[in-house]
């Protein structure tokens, strides 16, 4: 009987949270996975027996016995390529992936025939951004008759803690050229640019966030049929912001590609803690309704990054762990909705939702 479910590097920073929200669902039945078995078992010994150590390096060979019950993948590591993924969805087994490489993403999108034929679903896009920011955008997408444009903000806060390979993304981004849609046309922009006043609420107030790369504005416009999309970021504190635009326009960013400078930045965001440890996400959004203007505003807030990439992470598997879906590659916002993520009640974050300026609910998860 497949009824196991492995957390690829779930002894991780994320991958502990989705371990230990999926064992108090399912005890006994989540494998915490990775390269040290030492580091699995001193993590699972904290779980009570709700999760199991696993070691297993998906980089080397390893055993497809191991699988032989195992009814759902969830990846909290970056990937070189997609030959793990190919194995499992061969296996007809499912597989959710947290990460924010949009290349990576586009070459796991091309496994869907594979996923299709063996019976077995994979979610991408699933954590704050991408993620939630996907949701936010089908959202408002569903509740226009045409959706022309969508913008995504995302605040990060220095007090927060990352994990490393989050910083090491955020690091290898800060010095991109890409492509994003405006009026359906490919345009090229380049990362910490262009800077645009959001407006995050009250509590945070207004911060200048700048161009990145996250994948959520390259799926949005196929996935939801959106011409124009793009994604900003800034920091809770607006010197440091300004800075980092500073210096992406100095042309110091550059210097990132050499490994030892490249090992000292990760290194000092690493131990960087000045601000609070607090996200936040704005989605605005324009469109039609009944062949009239519509705008949606969205101000999702909360206290930990990763916190919530292992929310909805872990509440999207769970779904997957017990109800049919649709076999394939899909991302977030094509099978889930916002509600589906958050649950219907709004614990440990605040959003709030406004249409043409006015409050707007939103019902409960489905």
């Amino acid at each position: 009987m497949r009824d196991q479910v492995i957390v690829i590097g779930g002894y991780g920073h994320t991958g502990q949270m989705i371990c230990r929200s999926l064992g108090a669902a399912y005890p006994g039945k989540i494998l915490a996975a990775g390269r040290s078995l030492e580091r699995a078992e001193q993590f699972c010994a904290t779980t009570d027996g709700q999760v199991l150590p696993l070691q297993l390096d998906i980089r080397s060979d390893w055993n497809p016995e191991l699988f032989q019950n195992v009814r759902l993948v969830v990846m909290c590591m970056d990937q070189t390529d997609t030959a793990f993924v190919r194995a499992c969805l061969s296996m007809g087994i499912h597989y959710v992936d947290i990460s924010a490489n949009g290349a990576f993403l586009s070459q796991v999108e091309a496994l869907h025939p594979i996923a299709l034929s063996q019976g077995a679903t994979a979610v991408l896009s699933v954590g704050l951004a991408p993620g939630l920011t996907n949701l936010l955008s089908r959202h408002a997408a569903d509740h226009m008759d045409e959706t022309h444009e969508v913008d995504i903000s995302v605040m990060l806060g220095l007090g927060d803690s990352h994990g490393k390979a989050a910083i090491e993304w955020t690091i290898d981004n800060m010095n991109t050229e890409y492509e994003v849609m405006e009026q359906g046309v490919p345009t090229t922009v380049s990362s910490f640019k262009d800077g645009k006043v959001i407006d995050f609420g009250e509590m945070l107030g207004r911060h200048t966030a700048y161009r990145f790369n996250f994948s959520d504005q390259h799926i949005l416009p196929r996935t939801l049929a959106i011409p124009t999309v793009s994604t900003r970021l800034c920091l809770d504190s607006a010197i440091v912001s300004r800075l980092l635009a500073w210096l992406r326009a100095a042309g110091v960013f550059r210097l990132l590609r050499f490994g030892p400078l490249r090992q000292a930045a990760v290194y000092l965001f690493s131990k960087l803690h000045a601000g609070e440890p607090v996200f936040a996400v704005k989605v605005d959004a324009w469109g039609r309704v009944n062949n009239k203007p519509m705008y949606m505003e969205y101000i999702l807030q909360g206290s930990s990054e990763a916190a919530m990439t292992a929310r909805v992470a872990a509440a999207i598997a769970a779904i997957l762990y017990r109800v049919p879906m649709p076999q394939g590659v899909y991302h977030s916002e094509q099978l889930f909705q916002l509600q589906d993520a958050l649950g219907s009640e709004l614990k440990d974050v605040s959003l709030s939702i406004r249409r043409n300026g006015d409050p707007f609910m939103i019902s409960g998860a489905s």
